[in-house]
Protein backbone atom coordinates (compact mmCIF):
# COMPACT_ATOMS: atom_id res chain seq x y z
CA UNK A 1 0.00 0.00 0.00
CA UNK A 2 1.13 3.52 -0.82
CA UNK A 3 1.21 6.29 1.60
CA UNK A 4 -1.09 7.89 -0.69
CA UNK A 5 -3.79 5.25 -0.47
CA UNK A 6 -6.20 4.86 2.00
CA UNK A 7 -6.52 1.55 4.33
CA UNK A 8 -8.62 -1.53 3.12
CA UNK A 9 -12.22 -1.15 4.55
CA UNK A 10 -11.41 -5.11 6.13
CA UNK A 11 -8.02 -2.99 8.32
CA UNK A 12 -10.44 -0.19 9.02
CA UNK A 13 -13.37 -2.29 10.65
CA UNK A 14 -10.47 -4.71 12.29
CA UNK A 15 -9.96 -1.06 14.21
CA UNK A 16 -12.78 0.04 14.60
CA UNK A 17 -13.96 -3.62 16.44
CA UNK A 18 -10.56 -3.25 18.43
CA UNK A 19 -11.66 0.06 19.73
CA UNK A 20 -14.94 -1.05 20.30
CA UNK A 21 -16.60 1.67 18.14
CA UNK A 22 -20.10 1.98 17.38
CA UNK A 23 -19.99 2.95 13.67
CA UNK A 24 -19.55 1.08 10.17
CA UNK A 25 -15.93 2.02 8.57
CA UNK A 26 -17.88 4.07 5.53
CA UNK A 27 -19.18 6.53 8.48
CA UNK A 28 -16.47 6.76 10.37
CA UNK A 29 -14.74 7.56 7.50
CA UNK A 30 -17.34 10.15 6.72
CA UNK A 31 -16.52 11.50 10.33
CA UNK A 32 -12.88 12.30 9.43
CA UNK A 33 -13.56 13.81 6.00
CA UNK A 34 -16.39 15.80 7.46
CA UNK A 35 -14.20 16.89 10.64
CA UNK A 36 -11.39 17.65 8.09
CA UNK A 37 -13.85 19.37 5.71
CA UNK A 38 -15.08 21.73 8.63
CA UNK A 39 -11.75 22.88 9.68
CA UNK A 40 -10.68 20.22 12.41
CA UNK A 41 -7.60 19.41 13.10
CA UNK A 42 -5.52 16.50 11.62
CA UNK A 43 -4.76 14.89 15.59
CA UNK A 44 -4.00 11.51 15.81
CA UNK A 45 -6.97 11.63 18.39
CA UNK A 46 -8.95 12.39 15.78
CA UNK A 47 -11.98 9.46 16.44
CA UNK A 48 -12.14 11.13 20.41
CA UNK A 49 -12.99 14.24 18.58
CA UNK A 50 -14.88 13.06 15.69
CA UNK A 51 -17.03 11.02 17.41
CA UNK A 52 -17.34 13.57 20.47
CA UNK A 53 -15.98 10.98 22.92
CA UNK A 54 -12.86 11.44 24.87
CA UNK A 55 -12.67 8.20 25.95
CA UNK A 56 -11.39 6.93 23.07
CA UNK A 57 -7.76 6.50 22.79
CA UNK A 58 -5.82 7.58 20.17
CA UNK A 59 -4.57 5.22 17.19
CA UNK A 60 -1.41 3.72 16.90
CA UNK A 61 0.78 5.78 14.50
CA UNK A 62 0.84 4.03 11.52
CA UNK A 63 -1.96 1.55 12.24
CA UNK A 64 -5.02 2.28 9.77
CA UNK A 65 -7.06 4.36 11.70
CA UNK A 66 -3.72 6.93 11.67
CA UNK A 67 -3.06 6.06 8.41
CA UNK A 68 -6.84 7.00 7.75
CA UNK A 69 -6.55 10.37 8.89
CA UNK A 70 -3.07 11.12 7.39
CA UNK A 71 -3.97 10.08 3.89
CA UNK A 72 -7.37 11.51 4.08
CA UNK A 73 -6.61 15.00 5.02
CA UNK A 74 -3.63 14.45 2.10
CA UNK A 75 -6.48 13.95 -0.32
CA UNK A 76 -8.59 16.55 0.80
CA UNK A 77 -5.77 19.33 0.37
CA UNK A 78 -4.41 18.04 -2.68
CA UNK A 79 -5.99 19.82 -5.70
CA UNK A 80 -5.41 17.12 -8.29
CA UNK A 81 -9.03 15.74 -6.85
CA UNK A 82 -7.40 12.46 -6.06
CA UNK A 83 -9.83 12.42 -3.40
CA UNK A 84 -11.62 9.00 -2.58
CA UNK A 85 -14.52 7.73 -0.21
CA UNK A 86 -13.93 4.73 2.01
CA UNK A 87 -16.76 2.79 0.48
CA UNK A 88 -17.24 -1.38 -0.74
CA UNK A 89 -15.61 -2.56 -3.37
CA UNK A 90 -17.64 -2.57 -7.11
CA UNK A 91 -18.59 -6.31 -6.56
CA UNK A 92 -20.43 -5.94 -3.17
CA UNK A 93 -24.29 -5.61 -3.41
CA UNK A 94 -26.04 -2.29 -4.68
CA UNK A 95 -27.59 -2.65 -0.99
CA UNK A 96 -24.46 -2.82 0.92
CA UNK A 97 -22.57 0.39 -0.98
CA UNK A 98 -25.84 2.89 -1.06
CA UNK A 99 -25.99 1.92 2.41
CA UNK A 100 -22.41 2.88 3.16
CA UNK A 101 -22.48 6.18 0.91
CA UNK A 102 -25.41 7.24 2.95
CA UNK A 103 -23.66 5.94 6.26
CA UNK A 104 -20.74 8.17 4.55
CA UNK A 105 -22.53 11.34 4.47
CA UNK A 106 -24.23 10.78 7.92
CA UNK A 107 -20.72 10.68 9.24
CA UNK A 108 -19.52 13.76 6.87
CA UNK A 109 -22.38 15.94 8.39
CA UNK A 110 -21.57 14.68 11.80
CA UNK A 111 -18.16 15.52 11.70
CA UNK A 112 -18.58 18.90 9.45
CA UNK A 113 -20.96 20.42 11.94
CA UNK A 114 -18.67 19.83 15.07
CA UNK A 115 -15.39 20.86 13.23
CA UNK A 116 -17.52 24.10 11.33
CA UNK A 117 -19.89 25.35 13.78
CA UNK A 118 -23.96 26.20 13.45
CA UNK A 119 -22.75 28.66 10.56
CA UNK A 120 -19.86 28.27 8.83
CA UNK A 121 -18.66 30.37 6.01
CA UNK A 122 -19.94 29.17 2.72
CA UNK A 123 -20.03 29.79 -1.00
CA UNK A 124 -23.88 29.63 -2.38
CA UNK A 125 -22.57 26.37 -3.97
CA UNK A 126 -21.14 25.21 -0.53
CA UNK A 127 -24.76 25.84 0.90
CA UNK A 128 -26.19 23.58 -1.64
CA UNK A 129 -23.63 20.92 -1.22
CA UNK A 130 -24.24 20.72 2.43
CA UNK A 131 -27.63 20.45 1.79
CA UNK A 132 -27.81 18.05 -0.86
CA UNK A 133 -25.66 15.74 1.79
CA UNK A 134 -27.84 16.08 4.44
CA UNK A 135 -31.11 14.46 1.58
CA UNK A 136 -28.23 11.89 0.68
CA UNK A 137 -27.65 10.69 4.63
CA UNK A 138 -31.62 10.11 4.81
CA UNK A 139 -31.43 8.27 2.27
CA UNK A 140 -32.45 4.12 2.04
CA UNK A 141 -30.23 1.93 1.15
CA UNK A 142 -32.02 0.43 -1.90
CA UNK A 143 -31.96 -3.53 -1.85
CA UNK A 144 -31.81 -4.37 -5.53
CA UNK A 145 -31.97 -2.42 -8.66
CA UNK A 146 -30.57 -2.46 -12.65
CA UNK A 147 -27.92 -1.27 -14.44
CA UNK A 148 -29.03 2.40 -14.44
CA UNK A 149 -29.56 2.31 -10.24
CA UNK A 150 -25.98 1.42 -10.60
CA UNK A 151 -24.71 4.19 -13.03
CA UNK A 152 -26.47 6.53 -10.73
CA UNK A 153 -25.01 5.43 -7.60
CA UNK A 154 -21.27 6.21 -9.27
CA UNK A 155 -22.93 9.29 -10.29
CA UNK A 156 -23.97 9.94 -6.52
CA UNK A 157 -20.39 8.39 -5.31
CA UNK A 158 -19.01 11.47 -7.43
CA UNK A 159 -21.18 14.08 -6.74
CA UNK A 160 -20.38 13.39 -2.74
CA UNK A 161 -16.37 13.68 -3.46
CA UNK A 162 -16.67 16.24 -5.27
CA UNK A 163 -19.12 18.05 -2.70
CA UNK A 164 -16.81 17.17 0.39
CA UNK A 165 -14.01 18.61 -1.24
CA UNK A 166 -15.78 22.16 -2.28
CA UNK A 167 -16.88 22.11 1.33
CA UNK A 168 -13.25 21.69 1.93
CA UNK A 169 -12.02 24.59 0.15
CA UNK A 170 -14.48 27.04 1.41
CA UNK A 171 -14.01 26.14 5.08
CA UNK A 172 -10.50 25.12 5.27
CA UNK A 173 -8.52 26.49 1.73
CA UNK A 174 -10.75 29.64 2.15
CA UNK A 175 -9.85 30.64 5.43
CA UNK A 176 -5.86 29.71 4.80
CA UNK A 177 -6.20 31.84 1.69
CA UNK A 178 -7.78 34.75 3.87
CA UNK A 179 -5.18 34.95 6.29
CA UNK A 180 -2.36 35.08 3.69
CA UNK A 181 -3.96 38.10 2.79
CA UNK A 182 -3.86 39.61 6.10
Amino acid sequence: MSDTELPGLNAVDDEIRRFALSVSPSELHGSLCGWLSGGGASLRGWPAKVLADDAILAPQPDSPLDRLRTVSAEQLADRSFRFELLLPEGDASLADRSGALFDWCRGFLGGFGLAAGADPKLSDEGREALGDLARLAGAQAQDEGDDDDEEALVEIEEFVRVAALLLHGDCVLAAQHRQRLN
